[in-house]
């Protein structure tokens, strides 16, 4: 698989460095175009890839174009690469919110995946909502497949309209996590822990209990429930958060995300 990255930052990493492990391609057959220097010489001496900062020099002889930037930047990228897409080529994006219809008027090109993962799939855990314009092709789409499950789990989407529902759950869900892991701690400090026992403490009861969500038969409400005696501990804990109403909080955060990624969508 040849396969060229627009944007070397976190996720495009991720994502060349899944690719690499499993095999799916070789550092020969890959290709990093980058703004920055530095991060050119760090993904070229730690993987053994071309890099360059000129978008087309990359994309030259490629089978798949992923477009690995932050939403703000991709008007740059249409700038650079519109009209330089060879027919054949696939383009897959993980920028944010930005539609199959901004993506394939901005580079005058019809074979496009638009694709969601998350951080996690730095250490091979992330899971990717995508969906596919009709001009993709089966074996592209074998090769989307491919490409965003070396990251860890993926969902095929027929409607677009998911895309940024996913984006606001699971694109997004990693920073509300780390937010109640870090108030968590901070309320552990507070009691008396120190902050070392205190993250020790929070992290690994995080790991503990999402493991056993997945592992588990049993809908995460059964879960809550068997963690929480009549008048113990935990029932005075949930009650502070019911009363605050955390669910709706929770909801409106949510939706909140769901709408900035149709804002970007709109270009």
């Amino acid at each position: 698989m040849k396969i060229a990255f627009i944007g070397g930052g976190n996720m495009g990493e991720a994502i060349l460095r899944a690719m690499l492990e499993k095999k799916l391609c070789l550092p020969a057959a890959v290709a990093v175009s980058d703004v920055s220097a530095p991060r050119r010489e760090f993904l070229s001496e730690r993987y053994g890839v071309f890099v360059t900062a000129d978008n087309k020099e990359a994309i030259r002889d490629k089978e798949i174009i992923v477009l690995a930037v932050k939403p703000q930047q991709i008007n740059d990228v249409f700038t650079h690469l519109k009209g330089a897409l060879s027919p054949e080529q696939l383009v897959v994006s993980i920028a944010a919110g930005i539609s199959l219809d901004v993506i394939t008027r901005g580079l005058a090109h019809r074979r496009v995946v638009r694709a969601m993962p998350n951080t996690p799939a730095q250490i091979g855990l992330g899971i990717s909502g995508w969906t596919a314009a009709p001009e993709v092709t089966a074996a592209q789409k074998d090769a989307a497949r491919l490409l965003l499950s070396a990251m860890g789990t993926e969902i095929y989407f027929d409607d677009e309209k998911y895309l940024d529902m996913v984006t606001a759950v699971s694109g997004s869900g990693p920073a509300y996590l780390y937010l109640f892991a870090e108030s968590l701690i901070d309320a552990a400090v507070d009691l008396g822990l120190s902050r070392e026992d205190a993250r020790s403490l929070v992290l690994q009861t995080i790991l503990g209990a999402a493991s056993l969500m997945v592992k588990s038969d049993k809908a995460p409400a059964e879960l809550r429930k068997d963690v929480t005696s009549k008048g113990g501990t935990t029932e005075r804990a949930l009650q502070v958060f019911e009363e605050s109403h955390l669910a709706a909080i929770v909801g409106r955060a949510v939706s909140a995300a769901c709408a900035r990624a149709k804002e970007l969508g709109r270009g």
